[in-house]
């Protein structure tokens, strides 16, 4: 053990859910010897393996590099979205944020476009469709232009880059009241929308991706502001007005 490490007992209420079919309840663990020192997906591994020993079923939820760079790890935590700790992914969250004795309450995301799927598990490819609707460029597969030809002010090449930050993790969607994937796709139009690559695609690009959001179920932006204070990469609000704008250019355009 570390010099600063200490072990918890922890009472965790844990979403189960069976299947997309299931009706689902919240059922409680203890669970003892918890480092300070381990993530929160390591505490849930800790669980897991407790569960098994037992012969019971693991508790499923999402995953995959464990570094808050995929946005898999998707988990309300005491009712916010990955945690306590501003601009951390679950998986980047670490148990010294928790103290001894404890209740945790772990549900999964919660909106009609992200069913699902088995416990804390659900099903976000809703976001894929909306990417697919326009979130890409195209581009001359001959010879790449030399990048430092392409003359980008330093202030959209910045917010450029801000905007992509977005891991699509869909914290933004879980803590809106109206489930609204406002700021996921202004992150995903913006990116696109300051540099000259993605103009080819300028003219439909937010218009369709809006119109793939609205029939995906997602709501509208009030903005509460609930996405930017819960998004663990920090994306801002604003590229929610900058799709707004984007979105306009193309209605107007259409109509001429």
């Amino acid at each position: 053990m570390s010099a600063d490490e200490k072990l918890l007992t922890l009472n965790l209420k844990i979403w189960r859910q069976k299947d997309a079919k299931d009706k689902g309840q919240m059922v409680d663990y203890t669970l003892e010897g918890v480092s300070t020192d381990s993530s929160f997906l390591e505490m849930l591994d800790q669980l897991n393996e407790k569960l098994v020993g037992q012969g019971e079923e693991p508790v499923t939820f999402d995953h995959d590099c464990r570094e808050g760079i995929c946005g898999m790890c998707s988990l309300m935590i005491n009712g916010q979205a990955h945690g306590p700790e501003k601009e951390t992914t679950t998986c980047q969250l670490h148990m010294r944020s928790f103290n001894d004795g404890d209740t945790i309450v772990i549900e999964p995301w919660r909106a009609r476009a992200f069913p699902v799927l088995k416990d804390l598990t659900v099903d976000r490819s809703a976001f894929d469709e909306i990417i697919m609707a326009g979130g890409y460029v195209n581009v001359n597969t001959g010879n790449a232009q030399d990048a430092n030809e392409i003359l980008i002010p330093k202030e959209s090449a910045d917010l450029a880059m801000d905007a992509a930050a977005c891991i699509g993790c869909a914290a933004c969607v879980a803590s809106c009241k109206n489930a609204s994937a406002m700021l996921f796709v202004g992150a995903k139009i913006s990116q696109l929308a300051l540099l000259p690559q993605g103009q080819v695609e300028a003219e439909q690009r937010a218009a369709n991706m809006v119109a793939k959001m609205d029939e995906l179920g997602f709501g509208n932006c009030t903005n509460e502001a609930e996405c930017e204070a819960s998004c663990p990469k920090g994306i801002n609000i604003s590229n929610i007005a900058r799709m707004n704008k984007e979105f306009l250019k193309s209605a107007v355009k259409s109509k001429s």
